[in-house]
């Protein structure tokens, strides 16, 4: 087995080196749309609407590149990918961008040659269970069965817990969150693990969502963002800036109800004005046009309109900001100075 997954590593990696051919912005300009890998279907972050529109935070983050590149923000085709596939998908270039709640970690990012951009949700893996159950920790889940999407971080850290705490468990695989509902409702495994905001997403979707209660425990550091393949430098710089302009307008109290009014016309603020295209040259520096950040903004707004909107505490998801919150709330959002 360890063999067969080093192979597959080394066969990731050598799709992602030989991907990079040409300037994927002149790619995506060519093509005239953003393709961005996407979960296959987690409310609030990336999922189809009624309309089969796809909206919800990674969404946003895939509308805001396309919007900044492309002036469009719908000038994107989501291609939805799971645990197993989206590396493969980035690495062969069926994607320019993965937008998918996929962790930032060592192996993925030196290894899979890989480039991760950021970090748009600081999250931890946690445990969903029936309440029915009458468990309050996750210490008392010995003997429990699990479902657990495989090919993920989730994998390792579950083994991880369990072994650390001298509690045994049985797997049951999944690929996709879809897959994992039915079988948690209808008593398949005793309890669900993901990250933590992937738990109240799916409780969100529950029939009865009181019956369900997410264990107080998180057992590991998951810093989720967009990545792109390694041997594109200029991509990458687009990614994560576009991605620093939306964290930075929240600080900078740019949204997009007031973004298009302070372009209009150089404001007081030097940092505003560099951000919005209307002093220096930063958009130039990317091979964009000036108002590429004004674009990305009006797409869907700041970081904090982005995750009050789809995830936030007046959603069904009612996530709190917590380690999300700008460093001036006590949060760890962050963004490096536009200048």
């Amino acid at each position: 087995m360890k063999k067969i997954a080093i192979l597959g590593a080394m066969t990731v990696a050598g799709l992602s080196a030989g991907a990079v051919s040409a300037s994927t912005l002149e790619d995506v300009k060519a093509r005239g749309k953003l393709n961005c890998g996407v979960t296959t279907g987690l409310v609030g972050f990336a999922a189809p609407n009624a309309n089969g529109e796809w909206e919800g935070f990674d969404v946003g983050v895939c509308r805001a590149v396309a919007a900044a590149v492309l002036g469009d923000p719908t000038a994107v085709e989501f291609v939805p990918t799971t645990g197993k596939t989206r590396f493969t998908a980035l690495a062969s270039g069926e994607i320019d961008l993965l937008a998918r709640n996929t962790t930032w970690t060592f192996s993925r990012d030196v290894d899979l040659k890989f480039e991760f951009v950021g970090i748009n949700y600081y999250d931890g893996q946690g445990f969903m269970v029936p309440k029915e159950l009458g468990v309050s920790s996750a210490k008392e889940l010995d003997g429990a069965t699990v479902c657990i999407q495989t090919g993920t971080t989730t994998e390792l850290n579950l083994a991880d817990f369990f072994r650390a705490n001298n509690i045994s468990y049985e797997p049951v695989p999944i690929e996709t969150n879809a897959e994992a509902q039915p079988l948690y409702l209808e008593g398949a495994c005793d309890v669900y693990t993901t990250d933590a905001s992937g738990l109240a997403a799916t409780r969100a979707a529950f029939e009865n969502p009181g019956d369900h209660v997410v264990l107080p425990e998180i057992i590991s550091k998951e810093p989720l963002g967009p990545l792109v393949r390694h041997g594109d430098n200029d991509w990458a710089d687009i990614n994560r800036w576009v991605l620093n302009a939306l964290i930075a307008a929240e600080e900078l109290g740019v949204t997009s109800a007031n973004v298009a009014e302070m372009s209009a016309s150089a404001g007081n603020n030097p940092e505003i004005n560099r951000l919005l295209g209307t002093e220096g040259t930063l958009g130039e520096m990317l091979g964009l046009e000036a108002d590429w950040a004004k674009n990305a903004i009006m797409a869907g707004g700041n970081y904090g309109e982005l995750f009050e909107k789809n995830i936030g505490e007046n959603t069904p998801i009612g996530l709190a900001r917590g380690l999300n919150a700008q460093w001036t709330e006590g949060g760890l959002l962050y963004s490096p100075p536009f200048r």
